[in-house]
């Protein structure tokens, strides 16, 4: 059901930009360089801002990492997408996908000693709305703009 919300959604929105990147690390700066154009042109206010940029470079680099497997000849697209009462990022990596409705809680006793497992959470938190689509090879991810 959830997927047929949000491709209800994202057909009512526009694109605003989008981005294509080889699946390296160093690629995340242009990354970093678009949620600035975006947050700019949109005029997102400085608390925001740094949700955005949390959010979004966590979520390339999951699909980098665990997604796309650093092969390099797999590519993530960020596409950033707008409507009248919220703006959305929408990272796509060319991995399986993942089991998203599963993952283990990080705040669980069991779990706060890792080192990974945090990133899903932190998106969730710092953004208004997380969703994937495509079997958890797209990461959507909603800011509303009266919170901006």
């Amino acid at each position: 059901m959830n997927d047929l919300i949000i491709k209800f959604k994202m057909s009512n929105t526009t694109v605003i930009e989008r981005l294509v990147i080889p699946s390296d690390l160093s690629n995340v700066s242009l990354v970093e360089s678009l949620i600035d154009k975006v947050c700019a042109d949109l005029k997102i206010n400085e608390d925001i801002y740094g949700n955005v940029l949390i959010a979004v470079t966590e979520a390339v680099n999951n699909a980098i990492i665990h997604g796309n497997a650093f092969n390099h000849d797999k590519s993530v697209v960020v596409e950033v997408n707008q409507d009248n009462d919220s703006f959305i990022f929408r990272i796509t990596d060319e991995g399986s996908g993942f089991d998203y409705l599963n993952l283990p809680d990080p705040t669980a006793p069991e779990n706060i000693e890792k080192e990974n497992g945090r990133g899903i959470f932190l998106i969730q938190n710092l953004s208004d709305c997380l969703d994937f689509d495509e079997n958890g090879k797209v990461a959507v991810i909603t800011f509303n703009k009266e919170n901006a």
